[in-house]
Formats: C-alpha cells, sequence, structure tokens
C-alpha cells in the first residue's frame, strides 16, 4: 500500500518570532511523528508568509550601503527556508527520538522553477510579512516602493508576485533521501522561486503558494495522500454567516461548484482547495484539508475535509 504523504503546514501556524515558532515547532512535531508511527513515510512542506516578510524588512531596516547592500528577496526566501527547517527538524528528530524511531531527519533548501512569463508577475497578490495600519503602509510604499493592500480586513501588508511552480530542482535529492529512511522538510515556503536564463537559474522577487508547491511535489513524488494543515479543522460553505455549514467530503466536481459560487476566499481557503484538486488527477489520489491538532484523526476519517476523484 502507498503511504507516501506530503503534509503542507501554514506558515502563520509557527508563529511570528523565532521564540514563538520553536515552540509551535514542538507542537507540530508531535502530530506529524504520530503520523509517522502509523506508518506513512512523511514529507514536510511549510510556508513562510510571516517569516519571510520579516527578514526581508530586517535587512532593509539600516541603511544600504556598499558594506551592507541591500539583500535580494530569493535570499531572504532561502534564509527563512534555512531557519524555519532547522527548528523543525530539530523538534522532529528529538520526537522520533524519544518515540524510538529509527529515522533520521533533514531540511532541503528547495529552489521551483517559475515561468519569467507568468501573468502573475503583473499582478502582485501574495502577502508577505506582518500587518501595517494605513498610515504605516502608505510610509512603507513611499520609502521602499512595496505593493501594499488590505488583507483579511486585519490590516494592510506587502503583496509579491506568486507565479505557478513549474519543476522541483532538488526533487531527485529529496526521492533519494525518502529511500534512505529520512523524514524530508522540503519546498519550504513554496521553494525559492528561479527562472530559466542563459547560463542557468536565477532568483526573483516571488513567493509561489506553497500548497500549489506541496501539490505538485506530492504529484512528483506520486504520494497517496495531500494533507494541508490550516487554522480550521474542516472546510466550510456559507463561512462566518448564520448558514455555515462544514464539508466533510466533496469531489474535484463539488469543489469545482463551490469555487462557481464564490464560496471560497481568495487569500485563505481558496488555494488550499485549487491545489487539493491538482493534486487529486486519479481515484486512488486523497487530498486532505484540517487543523494541526485534527492531522491524525483526519487521516484515519475521523475529521477534516476530503477532496476525492469522485
Amino acid at each position: 500500500m502507498n503511504k507516501k504523504i506530503v503534509i503542507a503546514l501554514g506558515g502563520n501556524a509557527l508563529g511570528g518570532t523565532p521564540e514563538e515558532q520553536m515552540e509551535n515547532a514542538k507542537i507540530t512535531a508531535k502530530s506529524i511523528v504520530k503520523i509517522i508511527k502509523t506508518g506513512y513515510d512523511v514529507v514536510v512542506s511549510h510556508g513562510n508568509g510571516p517569516q519571510v516578510g520579516m527578514i526581508a524588512l530586517a535587512m532593509h531596516a539600516g541603511n544600504v550601503t556598499e558594506s551592507l547592500p541591500q539583500m535580494p528577496f530569493a535570499e531572504c526566501g532561502a534564509m527563512s527556508e534555512g531557519y524555519i527547517g532547522y527548528h523543525l527538524g530539530r523538534a522532529i528528530s528529538k520526537e522520533l527520538y524519544i518515540n524510538k524511531i529509527k529515522k533520521d531527519c533533514a531540511c532541503i533548501i528547495t529552489e521551483v522553477e517559475v515561468d519569467k512569463n507568468d501573468e502573475a508577475f503583473n499582478n502582485p497578490t501574495k502577502p508577505i510579512g506582518p500587518f501595517y495600519t494605513k498610515e504605516e503602509a502608505d510610509k512603507i510604499t513611499k520609502e521602499k516602493g512595496y505593493v501594499m493592500v488590505e488583507d483579511a480586513k486585519r490590516g494592510y501588508r506587502r503583496v509579491v508576485p506568486s507565479p505557478n511552480p513549474i519543476k522541483i530542482l532538488e526533487l531527485n535529492a529529496i526521492k533519494k533521501l525518502m529511500n534512505q529512511n529520512t523524514v524530508v522538510i522540503a519546498c519550504g515556503g513554496g521553494g525559492i522561486p528561479v527562472v530559466l536564463q542563459k547560463g542557468g537559474y536565477a532568483g526573483i522577487d516571488a513567493v509561489i503558494d506553497k500548497d500549489m508547491t506541496s501539490s505538485l511535489l506530492a504529484k512528483n513524488l506520486d504520494a497517496s495522500t495531500l494533507l494541508i494543515l490550516t487554522t480550521v479543522p474542516k472546510v466550510c460553505i456559507n463561512y462566518k454567516t448564520e448558514n455555515e455549514k462544514e464539508i466533510t467530503q466533496m469531489t474535484l466536481k463539488e469543489a469545482q461548484e463551490y469555487i462557481d459560487n464564490g464560496e471560497f476566499a481568495k487569500g485563505s481557503m481558496l488555494p488550499k482547495v485549487e491545489a487539493c484538486m491538482k493534486f487529486v488527477d486519479r481515484k486512488d489520489k486523497t487530498a486532505i484539508i484540517t487543523s494541526l491538532d485534527e492531522a491524525l484523526n483526519a487521516l484515519q476519517g475521523k475529521n477534516g475535509t476530503r477532496i476525492t476523484f469522485d
């Protein structure tokens, strides 16, 4: 039985500071190792929106000089992959040891190819970093030239392009590690977006949706399951209305009907559902959306929303 699974963690769930993230990584590791104990071969991906925004702002906070040059956004993405992977890897390794599971854990700094002509570069939509007031956002736009938009009625955030992932450059390395009994952390933040140019690949200012990259990763690994973890145990229609209803299961056709009816918000649930739909291209594939604390229950059919072929 195919028990390969890609688990996609939300960046917001990891916390807003390194200290919070370290503590949240311990909680996350417990949930992941519970899944490993049931026999799954796990690859972990994660978001990095808050973290990469924080890094980029910190790098730009001082005066940019010849001795302190401006840090490219792709490099900020690599930094976020590294330090989030460090925290998750350490926590997972410790939890594996406590549970006497003989597996290693490794983080792969992952590059993901995108099309330099992707229309997303003409329409930045991906929120990153912390929330700001209107006044703060206007000041940042004036000083940094960033595009700032209101997000989820909680304030203003910087937005960058979000092109579609085409190819995971370190895929073979991920496969080899999996075959060597290793829990792999990969495609953090959707991966470092790179474009193919004369002479090789080059990083570019963008953030790939981590759920879309996770979907591509799961397909490339021929995983049986894509598990997307978010803040709610189930997907809802009529969200935050008196007619709100939890969805336990939906087929591709039903999911498309909900999308056509505008049931899922563009900045939150819509990309998760769309990522699941891209993965579930055969009857033997299942995608699940649920919360971290319900991850194992969702895999066992006791909670979560399942997206199936038919």
